[in-house]
């Protein structure tokens, strides 16, 4: 070849080279295996940070270099890989399946991160998988299975909490983690949680008023967030994206029940039984991309007991005078009178050889003695019969979700909006009141009452905004308004000071918490700046308010013997025959008095920067800091600084420092009431609730309260092993926490008839707790998440996920009491040891999930295996603390596919019907027979195997 004809070649193969090295312009559609259009599919460029979003008809346009490799992903679809050729239009279809290479809305403003590229652990849950072949149809218990750093267990003999299952992240409290709905803050419950559990002090948000059938993924952010969304986001953050599919019914109706061992009160057979029916349905609207989606659930759920046998003494002497006379039509409300001929009378019929001459005093002491036996036997009872109710509370209640978008122009203008709507009724049980109690007011239940708790809950939300582009900026402005309320009606009960007046059924009022939310988000990506920057920053407003409304007077008040309500100390509450003042109130759970009605509002603003640069290739930095004011404690700054540098073409270390802050709730600033709370001896006892304003805690030395504040760092790596088909993630993190809100011990007034005697004479209370704050603490772990993705011959695949987390929480420093309550000796009751218990060990510090999924055209199996660490007993007495053992639990199902469009699934949650174990007679927390397991200290329940049944249709 002559130097001529190479000295062109050359030319024309040094031009070829500069036309495929330059960058082009490729578009296309991205479908699913129907030709439906995807809306929402990341494409990224393979080995960068780069790409885009297919719009609402599934389109893309993204720029390119011949060398370079798309990634297509999108939930519930597995990847799709293409090399770039120089071709400029690629039309792509999706095959079914799940992936964690989605573009995530929390943790990152920038629109193109990816689940594996960002600087802090977001686990991506893809709910409608879940939803068909899990065993679990409430948001709280899907999550509690599936996420290891999520806990949520249903509570027993707890008043409220019975219907609000209280949830956390990481250990930490309820009220410590922020939960979006679409990107947007939704609003907490009007429940506190005062009673024994896990999370007492605290408020959380209840998500079983979401129904998991709206629900296309949940986002969990494990790391503080307060930086960026603001209060509550301590723990992490939790993001529920709603539905957008259309033109498609998907209807689920499931069936199932306890099949245990200790069913039926330890009977064994069948309880609990539960149904679900859902329907999800979505419309097109326009020709860009619109859509309205809708869905309907309703459920009722039956309760369960697994308490076996009352224990403990019933019957007394003076019950067997009581039986005769009643026998004998005497009106038994005359024995309580000082008159004692009638008892000796009653009570030499029964042969108890009564003196004819013997005092009211004399009586009391020979006709205390028990008589349990006898009279069981003469009424025909077992100790069965005074049983309590303990496990799950009975629910019945419906839920409507809806999502709606709806684009005005080419140019990326969006109306959009979501609302929905929860109501539901609930019914849970307290301690028996035994006929020897002076709380029984035996004319009216001579066999003692199982008192009701009956709920109300109703919570309602709605947001709207408008989304576009202003010179290039992408602006979003919406408002977003929520409202919760609990009503309490208490049946079955008595206010016993009242005596024959007394009804059975009282109106206890309740109370109801309500937050209007307005943002203004503004943000740019600049792709042409480093390796690419994004730059947010906004505005928020918050207006919250929370109420408490009474209830009727005969709910809350203490009655004397001449029907006065008692307001003092010095008056004498109604007695009964032993002398013993009856308590006032509607057993169970006193009403709200008028004196703790209140409406209490406040309001925050709040302005937050936050960037993220590329600065290469391979080095993510982000920062974001948040000024926030409220107009009831003052004002905070917050920042926070993360990065991540790939380490190699698949593996990433990412790291994350913050501070963080959560302001005291409404709630907690500002709830007083008094309820019935049991000691570890099963003694109740009534607590006042007063604020840290009040009266009673300037006499006790109580300060006001100050926000609690944070800070955390947090260290991991991800890497992919895309020929293994294997993601691995692991991620170390300490949190420490200043100022911790928590719900203190039990302050008792002297009883000298001193002012915080009156006080609490007047709230119808023996003791006094307040929300203080009063700990320091920290908490450390590691959160390990495997998947693992297999093709089985040409149509089956197994998905494997294997997820840990290892965490503590303790307390540090010492009890920051004041010198008014150092100086009494209060500041073992300012913050006791089952309080700390609670914090530190309560719920599982260890939990290990293995799912799997296999599915082909016709069958899919899916087998999980969670391991519950060990908990602890929550006890003011360190030798009663008994430790629970680990435990695993294993939930088994198999669906066919019996057409296109009807699928049926059965299988069990906690198939070989693990327990916990047994509460040990000599810890001496067994409340003698009544708490066979703990009731403080939850792993994952106690109703035993759950077997079920669904059945699911899809048409298009």
């Amino acid at each position: 070849m002559n130097s001529k004809k190479q000295f062109i070649l050359a030319i024309l193969s040094l031009f070829t080279m500069a036309i495929y090295a330059q960058s082009y312009q490729v578009s296309g559609t991205v479908t699913d295996s129907d030709n439906q259009p995807l809306p929402g599919v990341s494409v990224t460029i393979e080995g960068t940070s780069r790409g885009t979003t297919t719009d609402f008809d599934g389109k893309y346009t993204i720029k390119v270099e011949s060398s370079e490799n798309l990634i297509f992903s999108y939930v519930g679809f597995n990847d799709k890989k293409l090399q770039m050729d120089g071709t400029q239009t690629f039309n792509v279809m999706m095959v079914s399946g799940v992936s964690l290479k989605e573009v995530v809305v929390v943790g990152s403003r920038n629109p193109n991160r990816t689940a594996v590229d960002t600087a802090v652990p977001v686990d991506i849950i893809d709910v409608t998988e879940l939803v068909t072949a899990g065993p679990q149809v409430n948001l709280n218990q899907i999550l509690n299975y599936v996420a290891p750093s999520f806990t949520s267990n249903t509570q027993t003999i707890s008043d409220g909490t019975d219907h609000i299952d209280p949830a956390s992240l990481r250990g930490l409290g309820p009220d410590q983690v922020l939960v979006l709905v679409n990107g947007k803050r939704r609003h907490t419950s009007s429940l506190i949680n005062v009673n024994g559990t896990f999370g007492r002090g605290s408020v959380g948000t209840d998500l079983n008023a979401i129904p998991a059938a709206s629900i296309e993924r949940i986002e969990v952010l494990r790391d503080g967030a307060a930086a960026q969304y603001g209060s509550d986001a301590i723990a992490g953050v939790i993001n529920i994206v709603l539905k957008r599919s259309t033109n498609e019914l998907i209807l689920n109706v499931t069936s199932g029940a306890n099949f245990s061992k200790n069913a039926n009160s330890q009977t064994g057979g069948v309880d609990g039984e539960t149904t679900n029916v859902s329907a999800n349905y979505g419309l097109q609207l326009g020709d860009k991309g619109g859509f309205l989606n809708f869905t309907g659930d309703f459920d009722v759920r039956q309760d369960y007991n697994r308490m076996k046998e009352w224990e403990g003494n019933i019957f007394n002497l003076y019950n067997t005078v009581e039986r005769f006379a009643n026998n004998a039509g005497y009106d038994l409300s005359n024995l309580l009178d000082d008159d004692v001929s009638d008892v000796i009378q009653y009570g030499n019929a029964a042969g108890l050889g009564l003196s004819s001459t013997a005092t009211k005093s004399e009586l009391q002491s020979i006709l205390s003695a028990d008589n349990t036996a006898t009279e069981l036997a003469a009424r025909g009872l077992e100790k069965s019969d005074f049983n309590m109710r303990v496990g799950q509370s009975a629910l019945r209640g419906g839920r409507f979700f809806a999502n709606f978008s709806l684009p005005l122009n080419d140019d990326g203008t969006e109306l959009y909006s979501f609302a929905g709507v929860s109501s539901r009724v609930g019914n849970s049980a307290g301690f028996y009141r035994l006929p020897n109690q002076s709380r029984t007011y035996t004319p009216a239940y001579i066999n003692g009452f199982l008192p009701e708790i009956n709920s109300a809950i109703t919570d309602k939300s709605f947001a709207v905004g408008i989304k576009g582009k202003i010179n290039d900026w992408d602006v979003d402005f919406s408002n977003t308004y929520g409202k919760n309320e609990f009503l309490y009606t208490i049946g079955n009960t008595f206010n016993a000071s009242m005596q024959n007046a007394s009804p059975t059924k009282f109106d206890a009022g309740g109370f109801s918490f309500a937050q209007n939310t307005t943002n203004l988000d503004i943000s740019k990506f600049y792709d042409d700046v480093m390796s690419g920057v994004n730059v947010a920053f906004g505005a928020e407003y918050r207006v919250e308010n929370y109420e408490i409304v009474a209830g009727e007077e005969a709910s809350y008040a203490q009655y004397t013997a001449e029907g006065q309500v008692i307001t003092l100390a010095s008056q004498t509450p109604s007695l009964d025959f032993f002398g013993a003042g009856r308590p006032g109130g509607s057993q169970v759970f006193p009403g709200f008095s008028p004196n703790n009605e209140l409406s209490r509002g406040r309001s925050s603003v709040a302005g937050y920067l936050d960037m993220e640069a590329d600065i290469s290739e391979n080095f993510l930095l982000s920062f974001a800091t948040r000024y926030e004011d409220y107009s009831d404690f003052g004002s905070t700054l917050n920042f926070k600084i993360a990065s991540r540098i790939k380490a190699g073409e698949n593996t990433n270390i990412r790291a994350a420092f913050n501070t963080g802050f959560r302001a005291p709730s409404l709630h907690q600033l500002n709830f007083n009431s008094t309820s019935t709370i049991f000691d570890q001896n099963g003694d109740p006892q009534e607590v006042g609730t007063f604020a840290n304003d009040s009266r009673a805690a300037q006499l006790l030395g109580i300060p006001q309260l100050k926000e609690e504040t944070s800070s955390s760092m947090s260290v991991g790596f991800t890497t992919k092993m895309p020929d293994a088909h294997l993601t691995i993630t692991v991620d170390g993190y300490f949190v420490s926490i200043d100022d911790r809100v928590v719900y203190t011990g039990q302050f008792k007034g002297p009883g000298t008839g001193t002012e915080l005697d009156n006080l609490l004479a007047q709230a119808n209370a023996s003791a006094a707790s307040f929300f203080a704050n009063a700990i320091d603490t920290e908490s450390k772990g590691i959160d390990i998440v495997l998947t693992h993705d297999a093709l089985i011959g040409e149509s089956a695949k197994l998905k494997s996920d294997l997820s840990g987390t290892f965490s503590k929480t303790v307390q540090v420093g010492g009890i920051k009491a004041s010198d008014v309550l150092e100086n009494a000796g209060l500041v073992g009751t300012y913050f006791p040891e089952d309080s700390r218990v609670y914090l530190e060990e309560a719920v599982p510090r260890t939990k290990i999930n293995l799912s799997n999924s296999l599915t082909t055209d016709k069958f899919n199996v899916f087998l999980r295996n969670v391991w519950f660490g060990e908990v602890t007993e929550a006890t003011t007495t360190v030798a009663n603390q008994q430790v629970f053992g680990s435990k695993l639990v294993t939930d088994l199902s198999f669906g066919y596919k019996m057409s296109e469009s009807t699928t049926i699934t059965v299988g069990a949650n906690n198939l070989f019907d693990i327990y916990p174990d047994r509460a040990a007679a000599e810890y001496n927390n067994r409340s003698s027979g009544r708490f066979d397991w703990s009731r403080r200290a939850q792993q994952f329940g106690v109703g035993g195997r759950f077997l079920f049944a669904r059945l699911n249709f899809v048409l298009k």
